[in-house]
């Protein structure tokens, strides 16, 4: 216990160091909003990546892992390909030159003036304030949880604790001190999770021997599972059962292409001073999402081997039910006194770095796209009005974080990157590539998206209609398609996540409305695409 606390504190000391250094450097919006756009790439890099994945991923994940096995292990793959790739090379570049050019210092301001429309700005900063409370709260739970059961302190103090940390540097510091803390916190990750995962293997006696183990343990997955589709935890889920369609629509598919659409994420691409930041930026977060996600799939499916070799128990039976218990279990358990010392470090820096990240673009949404932009409120205030943002931000997360049940954290997670890919991806990956795209279609996409998604979520979509309960109040059932004959493809809608259907028809929304609405002036055109191509280039398009 006294190592934990000393390594606890020694993190804590630091943290405030860099927070404080943030804070001296914060002099003007620029500053608070997007760094002064001139961070170092590795510093880039790790702030991205360690706002990317977070306990979110590593405990909510990592014990889903616990559950499905392997297949998760394409969720890693999509986060590097179109996480770091796609999104550097192809979506970075471009946000990085727009919004220098248009001079947008939030991601609901870039498609604002992208699409010359006070409405778009202001509508993606009210998605982004009032939901990204929900996926801070997924966070704030998971390290909230791994605390307890480490240091043995309840929950709720430590849901207070956490926060009052988080608020003395994310709101005095802005986005300096949140990324030179990430960039610290991102190290320490990346560290822990390379032992985590030598470890985990040299426990079942390599990487056959461990992969063979969890193979011949198929006929020991729960019955419930087996319902469900599931043939083993290396075998994965039978195509089209429900089960495949929850592992494959909703956390592979759902998360793996709702990154594009992150706004903590993209706003990061304008806070570099260069397109040569970015390319050297893909390397150092290719590398950190592989060991981060790679490492918490393949111990979360590795520790149904481990727990049984050491307790006769699958590690489901361990955790009772709370999968978010799983990976924390596992380091207590299994792993040596100094390594579950320097694990909650690492868990805390991953979840201090995302919170803060959430905190941060949720509160400037509130402040500086619906009280500055929105209200019109004054500019001479703008530091203070962000501040105050991210304020109710994070008094909105730790309300979130007492009401939300167990096992919530891979779920709100999967939530909140289907939304914004549904509501914001469209509108974003046209603002940057397609010259013809209307307001009229922009803000069609937009609207259509967030309200096909929420409908799925609300009325089809069985894990979030049967927790809330309003399909149930207004119809009797719990889904729309509960009465569905069992096994037939509209019984099978109930697990198909929301924005396997809300992406798809929004980015239709957007090319059938643009086609048939009045488009933008070639000044405007001119000016937006002015960084992106050279001067001949201009002249001759223009011409």
């Amino acid at each position: 216990m006294l190592i934990k606390i000393v390594c606890m504190l020694g993190y804590i000391t630091i943290i405030a160091l860099l927070g404080y250094k943030g804070w001296k450097e914060t002099q003007q919006a620029k500053d608070y909003l997007v760094a002064g756009r001139a961070m170092h790439p590795f510093i880039m890099a790790f702030s991205y990546g360690a706002t990317f994945i977070s306990t979110s991923a590593i405990i909510g994940f990592g014990g889903a892992a616990g559950l499905f096995g392997f297949p998760l292990l394409w969720l890693t793959f999509l986060n590097i390909f179109v996480g770091i790739f796609l999104a550097m090379l192809f979506f970075g570049k471009r946000t990085r030159r727009l919004g220098l050019t248009l001079n947008s210092m939030t991601f609901p301001e870039l498609l604002g003036r992208r699409y010359q429309s006070g409405f778009i700005q202001g509508f993606a900063g009210a998605i982004i304030f009032l939901f990204i409370p929900v996926y801070s709260a997924a966070v704030l739970i998971g390290i909230s949880r791994i605390i307890e059961i480490s240091l043995h302190i309840p929950y709720n103090l430590v849901l207070i604790l956490v926060t009052l940390i988080l608020t003395a540097y994310v709101i005095t510091g802005g986005l300096k001190a949140v990324m030179y803390t990430d960039a610290f916190q991102g190290c320490i990750m990346f560290i822990m999770m390379l032992i985590l995962l030598v470890s985990t293997y040299s426990i079942l006696g390599g990487i056959t021997p461990a992969h063979q183990a969890l193979t011949d343990m198929a006929p020991l997955m729960p019955a419930k599972l087996q319902k469900g589709g599931m043939l083993g935890w290396t075998q994965g889920a039978a195509f089209g059962s429900p089960l495949w369609l929850v592992i494959y629509t909703t956390i592979v598919y759902g998360v793996g292409i709702g990154v594009l659409a992150q706004p903590q994420l993209a706003v990061r691409f304008m806070t570099v001073p260069s397109d040569k930041s970015l390319n050297r930026a893909v390397l150092y977060g290719g590398v950190f999402i592989l060991f981060m996600t790679g490492t918490a799939f393949i111990v979360g499916a590795l520790s149904n081997a481990v727990f049984y070799q050491y307790f006769e128990k699958i590690a489901i039976a361990v955790a009772k039910g709370d999968i978010d218990k799983i990976i924390p279990v596992y380091i207590e358990r299994i792993m040596p006194a100094w390594f579950a010392a320097l694990f909650l470090v690492a868990m805390f820096a991953a979840a201090m770095s995302t919170l803060s990240s959430q905190y941060h673009v949720g509160g400037t949404s509130l402040g500086r796209d619906l009280f500055e932009k929105g209200l019109r409120l004054s500019r001479q205030r703008s530091i203070t009005l962000n501040r105050a943002g991210v304020f109710l931000t994070i008094i909105a997360t730790l309300i979130w974080a007492w009401v939300l049940p167990a096992s919530v954290i891979a779920r709100a997670t999967a939530f909140f990157f289907g939304l914004c890919a549904a509501a914001f991806l469209p509108a974003y990956a046209c603002a940057l590539y397609w010259k013809k795209t209307t307001k009229a279609g922009a803000v069609t996409s937009m609207v259509g998206g967030f309200f096909i998604s929420m409908f799925w979520l609300l009325f089809i979509h069985e894990k979030e209609a049967a927790a809330i309960g309003l399909c149930k109040a207004l119809t009797g059932q719990t889904t729309l398609v509960a009465s569905a004959e069992a096994g037939s493809w509209i019984w099978l809608l109930q697990w198909v996540d929301p924005n396997v259907v809300a992406l798809p028809v929004s980015f239709a929304l957007i090319i059938t409305v643009s086609l048939t609405t009045r488009g933008y002036s070639t000044d405007h055109l001119h000016h937006c695409w002015s960084n992106f191509v050279s001067a001949q280039q201009t002249r001759e398009w223009r011409n």
